[in-house]
């Protein structure tokens, strides 16, 4: 179940180029490297092409390849896969393909935010995920928990300029602030940043606190999630029910879709 005896190794999927955007790449490793527990190693790895285009067609395309590393991930003895990526594409056939535990980062950090206040809100990267989280949450059975969604304005390349400069920083922050304080007025009382590249960003600020309401280290959620169920599995033997939703994929199932992917 361990891929040796001293350390578990965790697949951690970002869903950027691992060249194009090897800095955030460096940076969220030594963000997972500070929130992991001893005998744990997040390793991070990227997209090819990377999600880019904002756009369903190229989630869905984006899950295709999640699914073909995460089927690589059980064969080289990973111990979990963490899906990062807020929108968390392929994670219903991946959880059912896998024996290994599988985590989202969307999914952990609703299910946290809820042991965190009564309602929570979210404001993503851009205005055309606005809809397509409306309907993660509706999926997940947490409409009535969400007070709202909504979303900053800022390029990709905005985003890697505000991790090096302060008056970058400080624009997306501003941004970010402008769009939370609604949803506080709305009930939220704890703010998730939906995306990795938000939660990277603000993860240096802790506690972040706006207007009361807290926003979620969404990075060190996902971190823990993942270590948490990875100890369940080794303590009761899973961690997923396969009566239904994630009714287990037959190997013969598996290896009809693996040979199309290579």
């Amino acid at each position: 179940m361990t891929s040796n005896s001293t350390r578990s190794r965790i697949w951690y999927q970002s869903f950027v180029h691992p060249v194009e955007q090897q800095p955030y790449i460096e940076r969220l490793q030594a963000e997972l490297d500070a929130a992991a527990s001893p005998g744990i190693r997040f390793e991070v790895h990227g997209l090819d092409p990377p999600d880019h285009m904002f756009h369903p067609l190229t989630e869905f395309r984006c899950a295709m390849q999640t699914i073909r590393n995460a089927l690589r991930a059980e064969r080289e003895k990973y111990d979990a896969f963490v899906i990062g990526h807020f929108q968390e594409p392929g994670l219903l056939e991946i959880r059912a393909t896998l024996e290994i535990p599988v985590i989202a980062l969307g999914e952990a950090n609703l299910l946290a935010a809820c042991t965190m206040g009564r309602k929570f809100g979210l404001v993503t990267i851009d205005p055309i995920f606005i809809e397509w989280h409306e309907r993660q949450v509706r999926m997940h059975a947490l409409e009535q928990r969400l007070a709202g969604v909504r979303a900053i304005t800022n390029d990709l390349p905005g985003f890697m300029q505000a991790f090096t400069d302060d008056a970058a920083y400080q624009r997306v922050r501003a941004n970010f602030v402008e769009q939370v304080r609604p949803l506080v007025a709305a009930g939220a009382e704890v703010i998730l940043p939906a995306g990795g590249l938000p939660m990277l960003l603000f993860a240096r600020e802790a506690p972040f606190l706006i207007d009361g309401a807290l926003v979620l280290n969404g990075i060190a959620v996902a971190a823990k999630a993942a270590e948490m169920a990875l100890g369940l599995y080794r303590l009761t033997g899973s961690v997923v029910s396969r009566r239904g939703t994630y009714a287990k994929a037959s190997p013969h199932c598996i290896g009809e879709f693996a040979a199309r992917l290579w």
